[in-house]
């Protein structure tokens, strides 16, 4: 474990020898409404996740105003929208960022983003955000990867569409960039994400292939896949939330309502719990119930000078007599004194 990497934001370590790290997506799921934003992120605090995210852009900064093929959505929960229109509902205005991040610092919680142009950098540099995290879209926008990672913090990178190339392009940018504190997030970019796609296996493979804490951020339903994750290995787990999925919004079709937050954030960190370590050894839970495993013991009253047979000893529960791997042994000596039926069997008793 000590020799795993781990980073670490806000004072939080993560890796292997930590619990998972569990991050709450907001995303558009405010709805257009500060006060609901303020209120999702109360709730999130209170699901007992380590970490709130939010996005960082506005219509003008990810995409441009046009209608065009090339600008429109086909198919899926957005299909014929625009790139513009969807990202215009989408958006946490920059203008919502300090009181989101006062409000994140009167909860004791850790806040961050996901920033999707330098602008949304500085300003999070100014609200003082202790970590990135890049969006899957925006893997391969090298330049924006570097100028995250020049600001010194962890910068987190979703995988989601990227190939090995792209990704080694990535973390070869933010390490040639100043950034050593990264984290891998294997991701399927389909929203849902079918869980027969979600090919988890990859989350222990993006750690050791690239040296960094890995992790998954999950577009399933629920909260299974997650769970999986962090069985193979996985130190982070990134998932998005809402209060109702009725209430709809961009990304609430695939985002967890509090109490199922709340149930990932326990499920996921008693998975890694339940991991411990290679061992044969009992445990202590077990200790009480040792004594009733089988062992040797006289069913039958049987005389001294008596043979040992079948029917007057069977291996039966409970655990005080000669173990059964013995019975054979004993079979067809004689009983050194009177046995009673209910006696264990021990060595003494048997010529």
């Amino acid at each position: 474990m000590t020799n795993t990497p781990q980073i670490s934001i806000a004072g939080r370590p993560i890796g292997q020898g930590h619990e998972p790290y569990i991050i709450c997506e907001l995303s558009g799921n405010h709805n257009g409404s500060l006060d609901r934003a303020i209120e999702l992120l109360d709730a999130a605090a209170a699901t007992g996740a380590d970490a709130i995210k939010i996005q960082s852009y506005t219509p003008d900064t990810i995409t441009l105003d046009h209608d065009s093929t090339d600008f429109r959505i086909e198919g899926g929960l957005w299909d014929g929208r625009t790139l513009y229109d969807l990202y215009g509902e989408a958006q946490t205005p920059f203008e919502w960022h300090e009181p989101l991040f006062r409000r994140a610092r009167e909860l004791g919680v850790t806040l961050f983003s996901s920033p999707f142009d330098e602008s949304a950098v500085d300003l999070l540099e100014e609200l003082g955000a202790p970590a990135y995290k890049i969006a899957s879209f925006e893997a391969v926008d090298l330049p924006l990867v570097a100028y995250c990672a020049s600001k010194g913090k962890p910068l987190i990178i979703s995988t989601g569409m990227a190939n090995l190339d792209e990704i080694e392009e990535a973390v070869r940018t933010a390490r040639d960039n100043g950034c050593e504190e990264i984290v891998l997030l294997h991701c399927v970019s389909s929203y849902p994400a079918p869980d027969e796609q979600s090919n988890v296996r990859t989350v222990p493979d993006l750690a050791q292939r690239f040296g960094v804490v890995s992790g998954l951020s999950d577009h399933t339903f629920g909260s299974p896949v997650a769970v999986a994750s962090i069985a193979l290995g996985g130190c982070v787990v990134e998932k998005h939330f809402t209060f109702r999925r009725a209430d709809g919004g961009p990304d609430a079709a695939f985002s967890l309502e509090p109490e199922e937050f709340t149930a990932l954030v326990q499920d996921c960190k008693r998975a890694w719990r339940s991991l411990g370590q290679v061992t044969y050894d009992l445990q202590g839970s077990e200790s009480a119930s040792i004594q009733f495993r089988r062992s040797l013991y006289v069913v039958r009253d049987i005389a001294a000078g008596e043979e040992l047979t079948r029917e007057n000893i069977r291996s039966i529960r409970p655990g005080h007599g000669l173990a059964p791997k013995h019975l054979r042994e004993v079979l067809g000596r004689q009983a050194v004194k009177n046995l009673k039926r209910g006696e264990p069997l021990d060595w003494a008793a048997v010529d």
